[in-house]
């Protein structure tokens, strides 16, 4: 039975459940008085092991650490205090709740192409670069200890700070019995523990995230501890070495792979920077010497012409890409929509002879609007991927310039980029926020921007293009854009219905442990009648949360207890404002249909 109970109020969070516990130590997921989700860890201190407290501070060596985090690619502290509760005096830390996923659930559902490996792994290698700044090792770097947070589309964040401390060597500070010997470094089987063993546990998880299984797996019998691991390990590491010459992957993510993992040159890494070094990263030192000729380098760069540093501060920072994902195949629900997209667009564009015996013009583009969180800048991915389109997305911080007349040449050069690219799919994701209504008051600084925008979008289908608007508010949008020829298709994007949320369920816990027929897919879509997307997609990974710190599987009772303690995030009154707004689009949508005044040309 846990020591805190739901609703039980510590500092200013109020309790909502368990989610794991060990002899001194219970995690329970808490809200604030604004409803907001944190995590809290509990430490009974008359049970906690004395090496792990700052027996000068008096304080959980754990806390000391996170209250001096402040780093992107780190939990992130929020608070702590210490409260008397019946068993004792107790402290607590509390730190930021993570809307995302664990990174070894994503593994399992599939590896990881070179280029997003890279992304994952380079954060990981900036978070441990702070740590080890402070002196701080983390001791414990494992694909289960590795956040991707969804709030900052997929920024790795390191997790679990229980295991970490300062380099150590023979004793060590801390509790090995629940560490991965898959992802130690051997030099740990003797107690040392420190910089180098980081980046031996980091490289093991990038040669995971590229093949999708860790580097050794070997069985141990119950109850060995963690010295017999490691010594069965290293021995194991020796007779088995990894292949990684055979891996697809660049000859630098090899050599890096190679170095790290099989060390065969006897030069191993000893610290993050060089790892850095050798993928080229300009943050890191990779080989001696090679530091100041860069450094000589950027000096000369530096020297270049105002004009030169003029046009590198107002570049355009947006890619192209295209989506390895399904298309239409990933999106629950929406039926409608995907008929009209296939009929009125697709088949436009995927046939070209017929097309031009019919002498049929391609739409512009769409208008996608509807409450938050709904999909419909996921759809506009989709979408590019069922046509076979190359994908941009833009937001508004990226046509942004301090320059006059800055936004106007990004925008020119913005389109210019996705003609190069055709056929692209150019998504804006809160096009209210790009072209903003001119009659409002408090908007004419944005005349040129919006005229440029107009200019771009008269018939850029012709070009190629393609372009999908999204937004929440789409009364707020310049009427001019909305016309026929520049975005003719203005779509309700509604909440899921029944259907849509039983399958948003089953997309979403695909690929993690649970049993599928323990899972009552409808009974979960009755639960969330008013939900939109996000939620769902919270609400299984808040459930997957809770089961991968207790090594469990994903169970309906999880699931259901997620749901309970999970507000729909549109309103009622919201609903209304957005049943009011369909109305008036449909409108502006209907009169786009009707006959134009004026002579009418004979052909």
């Amino acid at each position: 039975m846990s020591t805190l109970q739901e609703g039980f109020v510590i500092g200013n969070y109020r309790i909502q459940r368990l989610i794991k516990e060990n002899e001194y130590t219970e995690t329970y997921k808490v809200v604030n008085e604004n409803d907001n989700p944190y995590f809290l860890k509990l430490y009974i201190l008359k049970k906690t092991p004395a090496k792990i407290i700052d027996q000068n501070l008096h304080e959980v060596m754990e806390i000391k650490l996170l209250r001096r985090m402040q780093h992107p690619n780190v939990v992130s502290y929020i608070g702590h205090g210490t409260i008397d509760l019946p068993m004792g005096e107790c402290q607590y830390v509390v730190t930021n709740y993570f809307t995302g996923e664990v990174l070894a659930d994503k593994i399992q559902r599939a590896s990881f192409m070179e280029e997003e490996a890279l992304k994952v792994f380079k954060g990981i290698l900036e978070g441990l670069q702070y740590l080890h700044g402070m002196g701080i090792c983390h001791n414990d770097i494992t694909p289960s200890n590795i956040m991707l947070s969804e709030s900052t589309e997929g920024t790795p964040e390191i997790i679990d700070m229980g295991h970490s401390s300062e380099s150590c060597s023979g004793k060590v500070p801390f509790d090995t019995m629940d560490l991965d010997p898959r992802y130690c470094a051997n030099a740990t089987a003797a107690g040392v523990f420190d910089e180098r063993c980081d980046v031996f546990s980091a490289i093991a998880v990038l040669y995971t995230l590229i093949t999708g299984k860790s580097p050794w797996n070997i069985d141990f019998s119950s109850g060995e501890n963690f010295g017999s691991k490691m010594v069965k390990m290293k021995r194991y590491r020796k007779e088995h070495p990894v292949d990684v010459l055979s891996l697809p992957v660049s000859d630098k993510v090899k050599y890096v792979l190679e170095r790290g993992l099989l060390n065969s040159r006897g030069d191993q890494y000893q610290n993050v920077s060089q790892v850095l070094g050798d993928l080229g990263d300009n943050s890191g030192a990779n080989r001696p010497g090679e530091r100041s000729e860069r450094a000589q380098k950027d000096a000369d760069e530096a020297r270049g012409s105002q004009s030169q540093q003029t046009s590198s501060e107002n570049e355009l920072k947006v890619t192209s890409r295209r989506g390895n994902g399904h298309g239409f195949d990933d999106i629950a629900g929406m039926q409608e929509l995907k008929d009209l997209l296939q009929q009125k667009v697709i088949f436009v564009i995927q046939n070209k002879e017929l097309s031009e015996q019919y002498r049929l013009v391609p739409p512009n583009g769409m208008l996608l609007y509807g409450p938050p969180g709904c999909g419909k800048s996921f759809f506009a991915e989709k979408f590019a991927e069922q046509t076979g389109f190359n994908f941009i997305l833009v937001k508004a911080s990226d046509l942004a310039s301090i320059y006059v007349h800055g936004s106007q040449e990004k925008i020119g050069e913005l389109f210019k980029q996705a003609e190069r690219d055709a056929p692209t799919v150019l998504c804006f994701d809160e096009f209210d926020a790009f072209v903003p209504n001119r009659s409002l008051p408090g908007t004419s600084h944005v005349s040129g921007e919006v005229n440029e925008f107009l200019t771009q979008l008269n018939n850029c289908s012709k070009r190629g293009i393609f372009v999908v608007g999204t937004t929440n508010r789409p009364d707020m949008i310049d009427p001019a854009v909305l016309r026929t020829g520049r975005l003719d298709k203005i779509i309700y994007v509604p909440l899921p219905d029944h259907d849509a949320r039983r399958e948003m369920f089953k997309i979403h816990i695909k690929g993690r442990p649970y049993q599928e027929d323990s899972i009552d897919f409808d009974r979960l879509s009755d639960l969330t009648d008013g939900y939109i997307a996000s939620d769902i997609a919270f609400i299984v990974n808040d459930a997957a949360m809770t089961a991968a710190f207790t090594r469990a599987e994903i169970t309906q009772e999880l699931l259901e207890k997620s749901i309970s303690q999970t507000r729909p995030s549109v309103s009622k009154e919201s609903l209304q404002m957005y049943d009011d707004l369909q109305q008036k689009m449909e409108g502006i949508s209907r009169a786009n249909l009707l006959p134009r005044i004026g002579f009418k040309k004979e052909l």
